[in-house]
């Protein structure tokens, strides 16, 4: 009988859902893709993970932000000490005021937060057209939760997606470029994308085929953008897998405990029954 309602309501959830979603863009859903980090036990392909940081590094960098990651939170990525220390030293970060109460730029630190391509906004709308492209830090997050409503990200949690529907839009944006049908004539500075809501997007098409990655992976667009999207999955949700290993011992620990407390419970009442 739970059955049945549990089903019923995620039906119903995704229903409601879809046809929200539907009524809030003009954009197509984005197709469903496999995540390794998605599902209740899911995990993050560090290879996968290094390969993104790559292209985020050579494509991304230079208009989108990270403003909420360390440096140092690249170990988790399977860096080393050595490595992040060399990635970090990559930026310039100004240094804390000296006894003249002078600042001076300096090799930035693992514990730096990740430099802004931009000085401010002003600089990021003057050099982008008038637009200002969005910090990557919480982009998957964001999508996710901007998809439609409540009970569409509620039916994503039920099935144990998490925040894998954001990386999904990510992915299609990233491989969606193509030339506009014959009927539609595309305004001045934008390109057409078949998964972006009204298929006309400023941004141009930022990856396009290269050469192997250094593991060998083929880099086509699709693995990039594959790459890329897992990454900044990871960038929205850095401490996923730390906070799954906790919570199962946590679950287990509720379950003894709820059936010890109803033993006691029986034993402290039995002569009443």
């Amino acid at each position: 009988m739970m059955n049945k309602i549990f089903s019923l309501v995620a039906v119903a959830a995704m229903t409601l859902g879809s046809w929200t979603a539907h009524a809030a863009s003009s954009a197509p859903a984005a197709p469903e893709m496999s995540w390794p980090s998605a599902g209740y036990l899911g995990a993050f392909d560090k290879s996968s993970l290094q390969r993104g940081l790559q292209v985020y590094t050579e494509v991304c960098a230079s208009c989108h932000g990270l403003r909420l990651l360390s440096y140092r939170d690249l170990r988790d990525l399977g860096l080393s000490d050595t490595e992040v220390k060399a990635y970090a030293a990559q930026y310039e970060v100004l240094s804390e005021p000296n006894e003249d109460g002078e600042r001076v730029m300096k090799a930035a630190q693992p514990y730096d937060k990740f430099v802004s391509p931009f000085a401010n906004e002003q600089e990021a709308r003057a050099m982008n057209g008038g637009a200002l492209p969005p910090d990557l830090s919480l982009i998957v997050k964001a999508r996710n939760f901007g998809k439609g409503n409540f009970f569409a990200n509620f039916y994503d949690m039920l099935r144990g997606r998490g925040y894998a529907s954001g990386a999904d839009y990510i992915y299609a944006l990233l491989t969606g470029y193509e030339d506009p049908p014959a009927d539609v004539e595309m305004a001045e500075g934008m390109h057409y994308n078949k998964w972006f809501a009204g298929n006309a997007i400023a941004m141009a098409q930022p990856i396009y085929e290269a050469e192997p990655f250094a593991d060998g992976t083929p880099a086509s667009i699709e693995q990039q953008a594959k790459d890329v999207a897992s990454f900044l999955m990871w960038a929205s949700e850095p401490r996923l897998e730390e906070r799954r290993a906790l919570g199962i011992p946590v679950l287990l620990f509720m379950a003894l405990f709820i059936l010890v407390l109803y033993l006691l419970k029986r034993r402290v009442w039995r002569d009443v029954h």
